[in-house]
């Protein structure tokens, strides 16, 4: 794909292509000149399949609304004690902090590095940002993941993700390869969806947009795109994506 940034083209990893190392950032956009945009990810542990919808990594409830020690203003790490799940080593590299509760509620601050996560135990959390407002024990803090580092397909019925675009190639597991988020993309449709109709999912095939038919499904629908012809049930359609622009 001819991309308009000449030094992302020149340095960087080609189209079509799947890399044990990574050439980017995870998150890193490029627009091609017929105004496609793509994100840089790294697939989970399984591979991606082409024109297959995909989804950010699943959110871990026991990061979430854990409680810090005393944390100072411009510091830049402290010990963070999460609940029982545990969990890689920069599982939330170019992640986010968040905190929910005052002192400091609704600060967010990216993630650097931190060393594997045993259940319950505390872990040293390294952060990009100084802490702007002192975090105090009634403080309540929680942890999400970059939702383009360790895309997985997305699942029947319930997503347990974000969904972040379409693997428009074949990207092993575990390694780094560019998704498409936005503009006309063959895409594994379910049903046969109106020209123009809106596509949703999760439906009833994994990794595959279907029509927002009932209102039901507004209550957990993600927004895949718009149908650019009219569906053909099981085939990979054209659909002009919107999920991040």
């Amino acid at each position: 794909m001819a991309i308009f940034t000449a030094d992302i083209e020149a340095a960087g990893q080609a189209d079509f292509t799947s890399r044990v190392n990574p050439t980017h950032k995870v998150g890193t956009r490029i627009v091609t000149d017929d105004g496609r945009v793509f994100r840089y990810a790294k697939a989970g542990v399984a591979d991606l399949a082409a024109g297959n919808v995909v989804q950010g990594p699943a959110i871990v409830p026991n990061h979430l609304a854990n409680t810090p020690p005393a944390v100072a203003v411009g510091a830049t790490s402290f010990v963070y004690t999460p609940g029982a799940t545990a969990g890689a080593a920069d599982l939330y590299a170019d992640g986010l902090l968040g905190v929910d509760t005052t002192p400091g509620n609704g600060y967010t601050y990216g993630v650097l590095t931190h060393g594997a996560i045993t259940s319950g135990t505390a872990f040293t959390l390294y952060l990009k940002d100084q802490i702007q407002v002192a975090l105090t024990t009634s403080s309540r803090v929680g942890l999400i993941p970059n939702k383009y580092n360790g895309v997985v397909q997305l699942p029947v019925t319930t997503a347990t993700g974000i969904v972040v675009g379409v693997a428009g190639y074949i990207i092993s597991a575990n390694q780094y390869g560019w998704i498409q988020t936005w503009g006309l993309c063959s895409v594994l449709t379910t049903g046969t969806p109106a020209l123009g109709a809106m596509v949703m999912g999760p439906g009833t095939v994994a990794g595959a947009a279907q029509v927002v038919a009932a209102a039901g499904t507004l209550i957990v629908a993600q927004i895949i795109g718009h149908m650019a012809q009219i569906g053909v049930d099981g085939k990979n359609c054209w659909v002009d994506l919107r999920i991040n622009p």
